[in-house]
């Protein structure tokens, strides 16, 4: 570690394949050597690595701003080098415009709405799991391809072009830059996700139904009505958070319990711990892993001088394991209580569908604890995300069970929810 007038400067770049090949303990070297730091890596950025820093950028928006700018490029705002993307909304706009589409969507992920999502939740975790579960042996990958499909069910889109759907938002961010898969999601797998969208914004302008597309397409903001180009950018990102979060996190937390037995068998056996157990799963998983945040003015952060345009990186899943902040943070306790976690960011840019994601998470999880409580991971074939400088998880999560029965209608029937 060398020194940069004022502050420490760090060898650590999140888009490195040794990052990714054991996120935790990266995240754990920089935090160790400077909890504020400055990186060369990716034309220069800062990386807060621990709770309080964490804390402190999250909740100053007027400083630490989530709106495009030039600085860094062009493209996401959120990520660390940004990626082609058209604005998403609200999560990179600061307020007041933030607050004026943010209301929009809370109605529609605040925890009565979500419970009323529970039975659409129950049927597709049901289906996903009765496909695979008289086999004895599948890809968990599979399984959790549920929070896509209902998030398109939710919106009212087709449910049957869920892989396709996930490829265009995941693989950008997932898979490494150069890559053929990369290549594919962005010219090909992007462009017929944003006119699958478009088509279905056309379809309710047209005629309006009963789902989540036609509901922003009848709203206003600041007084006028909502444009298409706006609904757009919210129904982007509602996929994108659908796709992404909650199915990275329960393919963590699956290969994590096939490891440790005793707490599946403790969560079978005390199912009433899976709400508390979701929370620290989302600690030690966070599911997004950083974020990014662009300088709108100097300031002094722990001694480091931050300056207007500098890039900032904001470390969830590092902070999550700050001991300064958890006992024992490397460790899962299942009844961890109270748990402040970083998972769904903090502040004003705090994940709005954080309801339907624990919702999801408790169900998914649930349900394989219960159907197939026996399972086994084969470790030596998982496979992780090539690229686990945003979200981490896995791509393939090869295991074996005691064959079970289905709950739905028989195979080859071709009933589904």
């Amino acid at each position: 570690m060398t020194e940069r007038p004022g502050c420490p400067i760090v060898g650590f770049d999140h888009n490195a394949p040794e990052h990714s090949a054991d996120p935790v303990a990266s995240f754990r070297r920089v935090r160790e050597q400077a909890p504020v730091a400055w990186t060369e890596a990716q034309g220069g950025f800062w990386v807060l690595s621990d709770y309080a820093s964490v804390f402190e950028a999250a909740r100053n928006h007027e400083v630490f701003s989530s709106a495009r700018s030039s600085h860094g490029g062009e493209g996401l705002n959120n990520v660390i080098p940004k990626a082609p993307s058209r604005l998403h909304i609200p999560v990179e706009l600061d307020p007041p415009e933030h607050r004026s589409y943010r209301k929009l969507i809370n109605t529609l992920t605040a925890p009565a709405a979500v419970a009323e999502l529970q039975p659409m939740i129950d049927r597709w975790t049901t289906w996903f799991i009765d496909e695979v579960i008289e086999a004895g042996a599948c890809d968990l990958a599979s399984v959790i391809g549920v929070p896509a499909v209902v998030t398109l069910d939710w919106l009212g889109m087709d449910v049957s072009e869920w892989r396709r759907f996930t490829s265009a938002l995941h693989a950008p961010l997932a898979e490494m830059r150069g890559s053929e898969a990369y290549r594919r999601a962005v010219e090909e797998d992007v462009p017929w996700m944003q006119e699958r969208i478009n088509e279905t914004i056309r379809e309710r302008r047209a005629a309006p139904g009963d789902d989540v597309v036609s509901y922003f397409l009848a709203q206003s903001v600041d007084g006028r009505p909502i444009t298409d180009e706006e609904v757009y950018s919210i129904v982007e990102l509602l996929i994108s958070g659908g796709v992404g979060t909650t199915a990275s996190l329960v393919s963590q937390t699956l290969v994590h319990l096939s490891q440790h037995p005793e707490q599946r068998q403790r969560l079978l056996d005390q199912p009433e711990l899976m709400e508390r157990a979701v929370e620290e799963f989302l600690r030690a998983f966070a599911p997004t892993q950083a974020m990014a945040r662009t300088a709108l003015d100097d300031v002094e952060l722990r001694g480091c001088p931050i300056r207007e345009g500098d890039r900032v990186l904001l470390a969830w899943a590092s902070a999550n394991r700050d001991p300064a902040q958890f006992d024992r943070p490397d460790e899962v306790v299942l009844d961890r209580w109270p748990n402040r976690h970083t998972a769904f960011g903090m502040g004003v840019h705090r994940c709005a569908g954080a309801h339907l994601a624990r919702a999801m998470a408790r169900t998914m999880i649930g349900q394989v604890v219960e159907r197939m409580p026996d399972y086994v991971v084969d470790l030596a074939n998982a496979r992780t995300y090539p690229h686990q400088g945003v979200n981490a998880g896995y791509v393939s999560i090869p295991a074996t069970f005691t064959p079970g029965r289905r709950r739905g209608p028989a195979a080859g029937t071709g009933s589904r929810p």
